[in-house]
């Protein structure tokens, strides 16, 4: 969940920028089907190919992405033959075994369904109107395209993977024809029977050979291994640039995607691309990222303007620029504030020794604290929750979630309840502006509740949530002094 939410925030920029409205006299028609648990597997299994958004009613990017979603639904209708968009909400309550069944995560989730639902793949494409209908029109089709001549000109901005064959048959091709298959929601698949037919590499080779296409780094490669799993190993690690570029411009899009979908340590610097050191961050931040290659870690560099959604998520602050900020698998943040391009080299140097501190992110601790509910923020977890001798129902909030807006009112009750007992405490805090501990804490959703006992035993909260029975589920879950007590003598 966590891993979601960050990417969702650094990458709002890219979230259907300046949304399009248009009017046209077949606006009363819907043109995306609404799917349910109910006609679901039915309709589905009648299509060779179908797309399929999971979203939620309450969620922003679901709304921005709606508008987009019906114009393309509209347009490639009149495809042939017609691409079919669907979507299902996966919050109803009797459509939440679907969203199981599709390892629904986050909000809007859109997946490929080929051949009746027998295949499923992640949809990988833009989240504009024009850029959805462009994707799914080359996904519907054949997973690798013939080159013939040189009017099938090959986009050097994106990464392109193209066979060279002497014909089209026999083993390797058949091999190349399967990882098209394999990772064509992900890459642009070409073969071809002429080499002089491609922008770069040896002309001359007769093939068998696969040649990517990259805008970054080395620009090309060949490959001639024609294992299956092997083949697709080397084009995932070809299309990972040695530094990641992130910036407003949307061509850099699917590789800040697979930066954060690395299972890799990720270290990012934010500088103002318009600073006159702007050369010389790039050249030193590009050295130290091809002295760690293979190391897990990934490297990012990422232009100030373009990246508030890291700022909010992380904590961070812009006066802290130019800065470096290491997350790792385990959620923990390392943080550089004010770096200097001569002192990335040694502070990586130190990270990777063991020698940095881990950082924090945490909203001020409250200067008056006297509301029924209790704000914790994360320099407060320790001392209020995990070190404190009460018994503690901790609410896991977002300040935009609904059902928490929903909850406020009836955790204020609860709280009053308990005013008079010193061994109980209601309290709550902002997941989304303070860091939670993972190992403790598995918050996946808005609101979560665990309950702390005084003896230090969690446990998370999945009872209804009205007053009454959180009021009970306190009662029976408690520590009550005297048990403290007798504990403590046992010890």
């Amino acid at each position: 969940m966590a891993i979601r939410v960050w990417i969702s925030l650094f990458l709002c920029v890219y979230a259907l920028l300046g949304s399009l409205s248009y009017a046209s006299e077949s606006e009363e028609k819907e043109y995306v089907v609404t799917l349910d648990h109910s006609n679901f597997s039915d309709f589905v299994g009648q299509h060779k190919f179908i797309v399929v958004e999971f979203y939620a009613p309450w969620c922003g990017h679901c709304k921005k992405l709606a508008p987009e979603y019906e114009k393309a639904a509209q347009i490639l209708s009149q495809n042939d033959p017609p691409v079919i968009l669907a979507k299902v909400d996966a919050n109803e309550e009797q459509n939440k075994i679907l969203a199981s069944e599709f390892d629904i995560k986050g909000f809007p989730t859109i997946k490929i369904l080929r051949y009746g639902g027998s295949v499923v793949q992640d949809y990988k494409g833009p989240r504009e109107a024009d850029g959805i209908v462009s994707y799914l029109k080359k996904q519907s089709g054949p997973a690798s395209a013939e080159i013939k001549s040189a009017d099938d000109v090959i986009d050097v901005n994106k990464i392109i993977i193209v066979g060279v064959f002497p014909e089209f048959s026999g083993e390797k091709y058949e091999n190349f024809t399967a990882l098209a298959e394999r990772l064509r929601s992900e890459y642009e698949f070409a073969h071809t029977l002429d080499a002089k037919l491609l922008p770069r590499g040896d002309s001359s080779v007769s093939g068998p050979v696969v040649r990517l296409f990259k805008p970054f780094d080395e620009l090309f490669l060949d490959f001639q291994e024609f294992d299956v799993d092997t083949l697709a190993k080397l084009v995932e690690a070809a299309s990972i640039p040695t530094v990641t570029l992130f910036n407003k411009d949307p061509n850099n899009h699917p590789f800040v995607i697979k930066f954060f979908n690395s299972p890799n340590a990720k270290a990012m610097l934010f500088v103002n691309f318009n600073s006159d050191l702007i050369d010389t961050f790039k050249s030193k931040y590009h050295e130290v990222a091809e002295q760690y290659k293979g190391n897990d870690i990934s490297f990012l560099i990422g232009d100030v303007e373009a990246s508030q959604g890291a700022f909010q998520y992380f904590g961070l602050k812009e006066d802290q620029v130019p800065l470096i900020i290491i997350q790792t698998n385990d959620g923990e943040k390392y943080l550089k504030p004010n770096v200097e391009p001569d002192h990335i080299a040694s502070w990586v140097k130190d990270f990777k020794d063991g020698k940095v501190k881990p950082f924090k992110k945490s909203e001020p601790i409250p200067e008056v604290n006297s509301e029924p509910v209790k704000v914790v923020v994360a320099d407060t977890l320790q001392e209020m929750v995990f070190n404190s001798a009460k018994n503690v129902l901790l609410e896991f909030y977002a300040p935009w979630c609904g059902h928490c807006k929903q909850l406020a009112p009836i955790l204020d009750e609860v709280a009053v309840s308990f005013e008079s007992d010193a061994d109980v405490m209601i309290a709550k805090i902002d997941a989304t502006a303070n860091d939670i501990p993972q190992g403790t804490f598995n918050v996946q959703g808005y609101p979560t509740l665990y309950f702390k006992t005084a003896s230090g035993k969690i446990s998370q909260y999945e009872g209804d949530r009205t007053k009454e029975d959180i009021i009970d589920f306190i009662h029976k879950n408690r520590d009550k002094a005297a048990d403290q007590g007798s504990r403590k003598e046992e010890l």
